[in-house]
């Protein structure tokens, strides 16, 4: 067996392979609650709300077990971010890659950043997949069936590997501008759903009173009918998936990564902008959308919706969302290929993303992935909140993993592995995907902490801290902000770009309310007249808003 003094210098030597964050952040770099809702507010209205809206449909759901599941689901998971990962972050003010070092050992955490990296590509190329549906328009290129687990045509990988190669090289050029362009494209992506869902709605049955359109949304939309061999989903299928869509992100505490940068815990609150305009109105306008197309095409969906710019909402949605994705997996395996500079970690995770696209399975069957998305990696959230806040009051010393240098914590990876198999297995039992993971969290947390009293060499061997450890590595401290320079003065041509995109924005949620309160009479011609207007307003917006958002930034240089 190694030495101590071996395992030591592995373990040191294993450091070295981070790039990130190793001190807490410090109070002058802390940010305000708005920062928190922008962010969230334009996360989580992406290319992946028109497969996952369209499949709600799919799945046999009722509107009523619908809008009611996700209410009480997304209010649960904005719970789970302001009450279990926000109080967390804001008290150690690290990223969870390196405080699962502390507790885990860097050899579990290169472990976890592996299967977090691969599960990035993989939820990258599916938001590259519905890019491309949108792009398969152009060319008339068969789109693949909701069954088909391959590839149904040469020209479908083409388009997808041609669609791979742009995002790919825009992210390794220039992940910068590309995320201040996502900033610009999330408030018209929103009112894309907004507007399909409002326009299609007179398509799906005439209507003259409330009653009757939820009427039409009972039998044409949300019918209780599952479709194409899809099982049928009831309220706790919609609530638990609203609840573990981002499990990772909230009960799994990755975005400790986030909140560490926020005044409060409270701002864990902020989610229910992205639960809330994201997780509940984008999925119930892109059923609306779906109802109208048959199988799962994104791109046909939006098209019939919004005409050509929503397919164009279509192709942004997919890239503006894919690129961090993409840059995250990146950042992931740099502690695999510390030698290698960043743009190669991410050429070559783009390739493995293009190449995951090209298979329809992964965005096809979304709801599945999310699901083991979330089950893989939440005991690891369930080891760092017990750890956190129970050992404590258990009389076990936290952090010992790292006073003992240990490479690999023994009670941590068997905690893991069996609360996998266990999740695994409840599949015997006719136990629904969606409904693993919370057992599985507590699976992880009751083996962890029984382990962590039996196991050699473990906390039971270390004296309880009076107070929570406070050694942190000194190579790497924060870098003091240098003094800001004082703002330009802002001139009227930058006011008036601005008035211009907020204009077209107001438009473009009005036009499709025309068609919606218009003649049935006239449905096709009002239909028409929207989508033409429509791409107008969207093109004056982006020039107004790029033209705004450079001036700010000119202002800020």
């Amino acid at each position: 067996m190694a030495s101590q003094s071996e395992m030591a210098a592995l373990s040191a030597r294993l450091d070295k392979l981070y790039e990130f964050e190793r001190a807490p952040v410090t109070p002058d770099r802390l940010h305000a609650g708005r920062r928190f809702a922008g962010l969230f507010a334009g996360e989580h209205v992406a290319a992946t709300e028109f497969v996952i809206g369209a499949l709600f449909v799919q799945h046999g759901l009722k509107a009523r077990d619908l809008l009611i599941g996700l209410v009480i689901g997304n209010l649960l998971a904005v719970l789970s971010w302001a009450l279990i990962c926000a109080p967390i972050a804001v008290q150690v003010r690290l990223t969870l890659y390196w405080y699962l070092r502390r507790i885990a050992g860097p050899g579990l955490t290169v472990l976890y950043n592996v299967v977090n990296a691969g599960l990035y590509c993989i939820l990258a190329g599916a938001m590259i997949a519905v890019s491309a549906s949108a792009v398969s328009l152009m060319f008339k290129v068969k789109h693949p069936a909701l069954e088909d687990v391959y590839p149904n045509s040469v020209e479908w990988v083409l388009v997808v590997l041609g669609v791979g190669a742009v995002v790919v090289l825009l992210a390794i050029l220039g992940f910068k501008k590309l995320a201040q362009f996502a900033s610009v494209c999330s408030p018209w992506m929103f009112l894309v759903f907004v507007a399909g869902a409002v326009a299609s709605l007179p398509k799906l049955g005439e209507f003259h009173s409330l009653s009757e359109l939820w009427n039409i949304c009972n039998t044409k939309v949300w019918n209780g009918e599952s479709l194409q061999g899809q099982d049928k989903w009831g309220i706790w299928h919609v609530l638990f998936f609203a609840w573990f869509c981002n499990l990772a992100m909230h009960v799994g505490l990755s975005d400790l990564a986030l909140f560490r940068y926020a005044r409060s815990w409270r701002y864990g609150f902020y989610s229910a902008f992205g639960m809330y305009l994201g997780h509940f109105l984008a999925w119930v306008c892109a059923g609306v959308m779906g109802a109208m197309v048959a199988g799962l095409n994104p791109g046909q969906m939006a098209y019939q919706a919004v005409g050509i710019a929503g397919a164009v909402a279509v192709v942004l949605a997919g890239w503006t969302t894919a690129n961090p994705t993409m840059y995250r997996a990146g950042l992931a395996l740099q502690i695999a290929t510390p030698n290698w500079p960043r743009w190669k970690v991410t050429l070559a995770a783009g390739v493995v993303t293009t190449i995951v696209a090209c298979f329809p399975v992964f965005f096809m069957r979304l709801m599945d992935f999310v699901a083991i998305y979330g089950i893989l990696l939440m005991p690891i959230g369930a080891i760092v909140f017990v750890e956190h806040w129970l050992f404590p009051r258990l009389g076990l010393r936290r952090y010992w993993a790292e006073e003992r240098r240990v490479l690999v914590n023994g009670p941590a990876l068997v905690a893991w592995m069996v609360t996998l198999a266990a999740c695994w297995a409840m599949g015997y039992v006719n136990v629904h995907l969606n409904f693993r993971w919370l057992p599985g969290w507590f699976i992880a947390a009751f083996v962890y902490m029984g382990l962590c009293r039996v196991w050699p060499q473990t906390a039971r061997g270390l004296a309880a801290e009076a107070k929570p450890a406070s050694r942190r590595p000194a190579a790497e401290g924060p870098v003091k902000p240098e003094p800001s320079a004082k703002r330009k003065g802002s001139g009227i041509a930058h006011w008036l770009f601005g008035g211009a995109a907020l204009l077209a924005l107001v438009v473009c949620l009005v036009l499709p309310f025309r068609v919606f309160l218009g003649d049935p009479g006239q449905l096709e011609a009002n239909l028409a007249e929207y989508k033409k207007w429509f791409l107008v307003f969207s093109v004056v917006y982006f020039i107004g808003a790029i033209a705004f958002a450079a001036g700010r930034e000119r202002q800020a240089a």
